[in-house]
């Protein structure tokens, strides 16, 4: 037996449904026990989105992956006292539907404290329990043009598309979410006293794009006092990467074999690159500022660096910035990463044979290694007299019982 995991001794009943149920895979990752309640019939998870592998779909298997299953049909009495049952033994139930879905079937976090004072309950939701757009219906991508994060597009027939991108909304709500919730269980096992945990993932969308979103409030301050950089003149360059289309020394370039991220901005680096490449009067010639200086517009620089950087392989490019200390990053997709070696080096396959799909990892190592590697996702109600039975005590006859009530599936 090795060590006990991080968040051993942390159970959570988990009534997401969908995408949102990311929060408690983080969780289950690090050791947390997860009780995933479904309704009669499963989540209907399984079924959505591509690819499907074997009739189930992978983000399934990758979402409830480390969770264990019951089917509890939430409509009758009888199982309304099962999963009071189980909220008396937990220390959080993590609910990912729209804003009161328990509340309405009588399980709003009042009826939850009668069960366990200490109990916290985690919502996480489209757009939140408060607002005008909190019952607005909505899916994960809602969550990134509403934040900003992406612009529709115009193809060639003049109809709007939505650009490829990564969806933020829906990965970013469950991180915060995990985090809240971990902050509100250490808290309530302080005071004895729980908490509601109210998570939006239009929240979460619009706060990783803190620096943006803050950029464009301070540009509503007077310029004398909220300016740009002194290596651009102190001009309000736009915020993000919004400002580095004309950037030089921070700038995508071609490689003989797929392109390269230069980011010599800082004159060190930028010395230290022209030496390498036994350039050294192109670093006379443009010494550039000491911080945050990335040439912007110097056209004949940059043409002289799309020639040199054609001369070497994505890789040789890399191998040359860690030799001389120049940041230099390949750049990937999301089907080539899988070939770099830093990606091979830390984050590990977890496995067909494990999972049912090749899956990423938790992406930390605690003292060198990563987390358990989680069970695979379970069938619907697979774990249900597991966890009553050990988790409750219930013997076999009155698990038998709610099976012919109906309650279990």
């Amino acid at each position: 037996m090795g060590e006990p995991a991080p968040l051993s001794g942390l159970r959570i009943i988990d009534v997401s449904m969908l995408g949102p149920g990311a929060l408690t895979t983080h969780l289950a990752d690090l050791g947390a026990e997860v009780i995933k309640v479904e309704p009669p019939g499963g989540d209907y998870v399984r079924r959505m989105v591509w690819p499907i592998i074997d009739g189930v779909s992978l983000l399934h298997l990758h979402i409830a992956r480390g969770k264990r299953s019951v089917v509890l049909d939430l409509r009758r009495p009888e199982g309304v006292t099962v999963f009071l049952d189980l909220v008396a033994r937990a220390d959080a139930v993590v609910e990912a539907m729209r804003p009161g879905a328990l509340e309405r079937r009588g399980l709003g976090l009042d009826r939850l404290r009668q069960a366990n004072p200490r109990i916290v309950l985690c919502s996480l939701s489209g757009y939140g329990a408060t607002g005008p757009y909190r019952e607005m219906p909505s899916h994960g991508i809602a969550y990134d043009v509403w934040a900003g994060l992406v612009r529709p597009e115009i193809d060639a027939d003049g109809f709007a598309y939505l650009p490829e991108h990564v969806s933020v909304g829906i990965h970013a709500g469950p991180l915060y979410g995990a985090l809240a919730l971990l902050a509100a269980v250490t808290a309530a096992r302080s005071t004895g006293v729980g908490s509601h945990v109210d998570v939006a993932q239009s929240d979460a969308a619009a706060a990783l794009d803190w620096m943006r979103i803050e950029t464009y409030r301070a540009y509503r301050r007077p310029a004398d006092i909220v300016t740009g950089n002194p290596s651009d003149g102190y001009e309000r360059r736009p915020p993000g990467t919004g400002g580095m289309r004309d950037a030089v020394r921070y700038q995508a370039y071609e490689s003989s074999d797929g392109f390269v991220l230069f980011m010599a901005s800082e004159r060190r680096f930028w010395r230290n690159f022209c030496a390498g490449i036994g350039r050294p009067e192109l670093f006379e010639r443009y010494p550039g500022a000491e911080y945050a200086d990335h040439a912007r517009g110097n056209t004949e620089l940059r043409a002289e660096l799309r020639s040199v950087f054609r001369t070497r392989t994505t890789q040789e490019w890399v191998a040359f910035g860690i030799e001389v200390d120049t940041p230099i990053c390949p750049v990937n997709t999301p089907e080539t990463i899988t070939s770099d070696p830093q990606f091979r080096e830390r984050m590990p396959w977890l496995g067909v044979d494990e999972l049912g799909a090749d899956e990423l990892p938790f992406p930390a190592r605690i003292d060198g290694a990563v987390p358990r590697r989680p069970e695979p996702a379970p069938r619907p109600g697979e774990h249900a007299e597991q966890v009553l039975r050990e988790v409750l005590g219930y013997d076999a006859a009155r698990v038998a019982a709610l099976r012919e009530q109906g309650v279990l599936d």
